[in-house]
């Protein structure tokens, strides 16, 4: 079954009509349709899946955001979108979108005050750790910190609205007589049978193309040959749609990449490890690269080892510090953790050259000590060195998300290429450009639900907005 279509004609029949269509049901489509709701218009999510889980579910559920009153509470008083905006900037070295930057940096706080205020989510700030690339204590998650525990708090809100949320509903049709304007669009339910249902405004929520192994091949070609650890319903619908339609895309091969997950069992391992203290070597026993470079890009250089693997190399004080996160639980109960008395052990149970093993735990240690400098330039001084009994995990490199796709304005209004706005077409998450840039290396970390939150609220309340004050009404010959 494909979708990505375009279709010029009048359909044949309307079977349903609403406000606002949503494509969509993770955190961006539930997040749009929740504040389309607000503004007054009726609704409808259409969700390809039998349950809405989508990328959002297989996050850490993480959202940065500047500014809130959950930092101040934790005596975080100086974060801006400004300042937000720059950390942005440096870690994409001024590549990204700066539009969109900035949108992203002055919409997102308000986004989460607001889902506390209207639908109850609770909002913890993370406060253990300092992400990699971020200059204060941001990272905001809902108290289970899981993105399962974010999907389903935004799903109980969609339900206490009385959204409907339809399941196995797959857009594989966008009816576009008039050139700036979808009026319809078709479902294709698993048996083949086809629905039409108009709307008044269509805000794309469908996430990027990372599950489209040709469109990962043709733009990003570095990540084709490693795992993606994303959901497979992301093909790229948007992106389709959106050169149908004439519209202006942007980095397309920019990318989330993750150089920690368990192989093989594919579990997510959290970077945490490497910023308090970890490190990552390869099968001969050596590292080769600094990991406080970022999790994203470290996906390209642990594909580039002997056997596209790595080992994540840390102690008894970081292991306790990872029970923290659900993912590293999950990891422990799947056996994926290897546990060492000291380096010779722990060559045993890795299967790691032991000379070698031992030259990096002593290099290493020597970088924290300050009696040499690593040569690939990472500072170990900041973190307390590594220290018998040692624990493992054989990790590789994936593909989580794509972060290039449809420009928007700051209604996240898709664009034409000559920079004018569809009349009632809208996008956020993967489904728009994002703010990483062209390059892995520009991910910031929670750059996928910053926009997805983020986008998503400024395309709902914009659609909804659009629809109440008439302006989507068309002169009739």
């Amino acid at each position: 079954m494909s979708g990505g279509r375009i279709s010029r004609e009048i359909p044949d029949g309307i079977d349903a009509e609403t406000d606002v269509v949503v494509i969509g049901a993770g955190a961006c489509g539930l997040v749009a349709a929740l504040r389309a709701r607000a503004a007054g218009a009726e609704v409808i999510i259409l969700e390809r899946d039998a349950s809405p889980s989508g990328s959002t579910s297989m996050s850490s559920g993480f959202v940065p955001a500047p500014g809130t009153r959950f930092q101040r509470g934790i005596d975080v008083a100086d974060d801006t979108p400004e300042c937000f905006e720059a950390d942005i900037l440096a870690k994409s070295k001024g590549k990204s979108v700066a539009a969109l930057a900035r949108l992203a940096s002055v919409s997102i706080g308000p986004a989460l005050e607001w889902l506390a205020d209207a639908h109850e989510l609770e909002w913890i700030v993370l406060d253990d750790f300092l992400y990699p690339g971020h200059s204060r204590h941001r990272m905001h998650a809902v108290p289970e910190k899981t993105g399962v525990a974010l999907e389903a708090r935004l799903l109980n809100a969609v339900e206490a609205e009385e959204i409907p949320v339809v399941t196995e509903a797959h857009v594989t049709t966008l009816y576009a007589k008039d050139k700036d304007r979808v009026s319809a669009v078709e479902i294709t339910r698993p048996d083949g049978a086809k629905e039409v249902l108009g709307c008044k405004a269509l805000v794309l929520a469908c996430n990027g193309f990372g599950g489209n192994r040709a469109l990962v091949r043709q733009h990003i070609s570095e990540i084709a040959g490693g795992l993606y650890y994303g959901h497979e319903g992301n093909t790229g619908d948007a992106l389709i749609w959106g050169k149908a339609l004439g519209a202006h895309i942007e980095h397309v091969s920019g990318y989330q990449g993750h150089g920690s997950l368990a192989h093989p069992q594919g579990i997510l391992i959290s970077w945490a490890l490497m910023m308090e203290g970890g490190i990552q070597i390869n099968s001969e026993g050596l590292r080769f690269s600094n990991e406080h470079g970022g999790y994203s890009e470290q996906a390209v250089n642990v594909l580039a080892q002997p056997g596209g693997v790595a080992w994540n190399i840390y102690d008894a004080r970081l292991h306790a510090f990872a029970k923290g996160f659900p993912d590293y639980q999950e990891a422990i109960a799947a056996g994926t953790i290897r546990q060492a008395a000291d380096v010779g052990q722990l060559a045993r149970v890795t299967g790691l050259p032991e000379a070698a093993l031992q030259r990096t735990v002593s290099e290493a240690s020597s970088y924290q000590s300050g009696q040499a400098t690593d040569p690939f330039g990472r500072d170990f001084t900041d973190k307390p060195g590594l220290a018998a009994p040692f624990h493992a995990v054989k990790v590789t490199g994936a593909l989580f998300h794509t972060q290039g796709g449809l420009m928007i304005d700051d209604m996240a209004r898709v664009l034409y290429e000559d920079g004018m706005p569809f009349a009632n077409l809208f996008a956020g998450g993967g489904a728009a450009c994002g703010v990483s840039g062209p390059d892995v290396s520009g991910y910031l970390s929670g750059n996928g639900l910053l926009t997805a939150i983020g986008f998503g609220s400024v395309a709902g309340a914009s659609a909804g907005a659009m629809v109440m004050s008439g302006a989507t009404e068309t002169d009739q010959a």
